[in-house]
């Protein structure tokens, strides 16, 4: 059991789906990017946890039997938990997880601002990873917000040119102080060829425009959850030329240990708002409205 300290906000906690709800789910607490103090051990649980402070984040449990599972993918497994969806998540004071799904913390990283980095910044970590992204390349974020712009911070650490393509000039001023190599409007194309580009905006006509961007070969990682629509686009001018387009679909243990190794060392930081528990609407609210740049923190 965990004694939360703090719990980022995102998207996924709305489970909003074209402006619609999804069927209910039975009840549960929300809120899926927890920083926590373990404060209680179950059986047979390792006692050097005890009083450790460690974080939580989406993926919350496998089955660890499954096809997916037994070839190291995890993240595709076919009996998966999930954090503040089908267990409870960090939205209270305490809340119980599986050991072995809990991910260290460097002591020097503080709670507020780590919280964030427990999906936001892991998820987009692992677009990178798919999107096949190496040192130096030119990399396109197509939309900027709670992920991309932490995964902006990584590949800054790589050396790699950034090319931000976001609506609304708040998140271009942002992207900018970032240290964005150049900043143009949602459905702009950069000026050069990319390499790779990873989207995060929901929206099909972005992923075309991510394509319509890349070099031939290059690669595009969709990091949503779900997409407005797919618009048909040409074929001869966009996908021949062995250009991919490839998902990402939740992380793995793997992928947030290395995360949050990458992080610690690069000094990757997430802007933040702090709200109180009891303001918990009011902070999905603002994340729902896309009123905030960075990531809210839910502090207890």
């Amino acid at each position: 059991m965990l004694r939360i300290r703090a719990c980022g906000v995102c998207r996924t906690d709305l489970h909003i789906v074209d402006g619609e709800l999804p069927p209910r789910l039975p009840s549960v607490v929300p809120g899926h990017q927890i920083v926590g103090i373990v404060e209680r051990l179950g059986e047979g649980v390792d006692a050097a946890l005890a009083g450790r402070r460690v974080g939580v984040s989406w993926l919350g449990g496998v089955d660890g039997t499954c096809e997916q599972c037994l070839a190291g993918r995890e993240n595709l497994c076919d009996a998966p938990t999930y954090t503040g969806y089908d267990r409870d998540g960090g939205y209270t004071e305490y809340v119980s997880v599986r050991a072995d799904f809990t991910i260290p913390l460097p002591e020097h990283l503080d709670d507020l601002h780590t919280a964030p980095l427990l999906c936001a910044g892991i998820i987009g970590f692992r677009a990178l990873r798919v999107a096949g992204v190496q040192p130096g390349e030119r990399v396109g974020l197509f939309g900027f917000g709670s992920s991309a712009h932490l995964a902006l911070q990584v590949l800054r650490g790589w050396g790699c040119e950034v090319y931000v393509a976001t609506r609304g000039e708040e998140h271009q001023a942002f992207a900018r102080r970032l240290g964005a190599h150049w900043v143009g409007g949602a459905l702009e194309r950069p000026p050069v060829p990319l390499d790779r580009a990873v989207t995060f905006a929901p929206a099909g006509d972005v992923v075309v425009s991510a394509l319509a961007s890349l070099r031939k070969g290059g690669v595009v990682a969709i990091n949503a959850i779900h997409l407005d629509r797919m618009p048909s686009f040409d074929y001869d001018s966009l996908l021949w030329g062995e250009r991919q387009l490839r998902s990402v679909t939740n992380m793995t243990r793997v992928d947030a240990r290395d995360f949050i190794t990458i992080a610690a060392r690069e000094g990757v930081t997430a802007q933040t708002t702090e709200f109180a528990l009891a303001d918990a609407q009011a902070a999905l609210e603002a994340v729902r409205n896309d009123t905030l740049d960075g990531a809210a923190v839910i502090t207890v």
